[in-house]
């Protein structure tokens, strides 16, 4: 049995070894971006980014937890403050922290909890036409738990769920 247990032991220290290891090699900034094509003029897209009232129709953490409390405070565009907590979203803010019409808009994210990281989110609206490619890019600092966390879960499929989500919903209501 001791044999048993100083094998188990020998394996279970491999293997957080071989996990840290491989989560020092991680890069210490992660970045994703996805983009749309919405058959709508820029400013009217424009609107539906620029103030955090509107995301209630669209952001894909809104129907993640419904139940959770949110503050919004401040006019539409730079500035305008959007708090949270929730039981599955966890707490943080986010700031419009530039708003240029009708081409770009950037959000400074921060979670608080359940564990604190921060990033930044750049939405591009390019006109094509009749039709505006709406481009959501995302970059920010990755802490040594987020690397660890990355050898386990594949961040750019869960984001890319998520984003994809959210600018199906925006194209929706901006194409009405």
């Amino acid at each position: 049995m001791k044999k048993f247990l100083l094998g188990l032991l020998v394996v279970v220290v491999v293997f957080i070894v071989v996990v840290l290891v491989i989560a020092s090699t991680k890069p210490n900034t992660y970045s994703a971006q996805y983009s749309v094509t919405i058959k709508a003029q820029p400013d009217k897209i424009f609107a539906n980014i620029n103030d955090f009232h509107a995301w209630l129709n669209w952001s894909p953490w809104e129907a993640m937890d419904p139940d959770m409390k949110r503050t919004i405070t401040g006019a539409p565009g730079k500035g305008q403050v959007y708090e949270w907590e929730g039981k599955r979203t966890g707490k943080g803010r986010m700031e419009i922290v530039e708003s240029t019409p009708p081409d770009k808009i950037s959000v400074k994210s921060e979670w608080l909890a359940p564990m604190k990281m921060s990033n930044i989110s750049d939405f591009m609206l390019t006109v094509s036409g009749t039709s505006t490619r709406v481009t959501w890019f995302m970059s920010g600092p990755d802490s040594f738990l987020g690397k660890i966390m990355s050898v386990f879960v594949d961040r750019n499929k869960m984001l890319q769920t998520a984003f994809d989500n959210g600018l199906t919903k925006l194209k929706a209501i901006s194409e009405k």
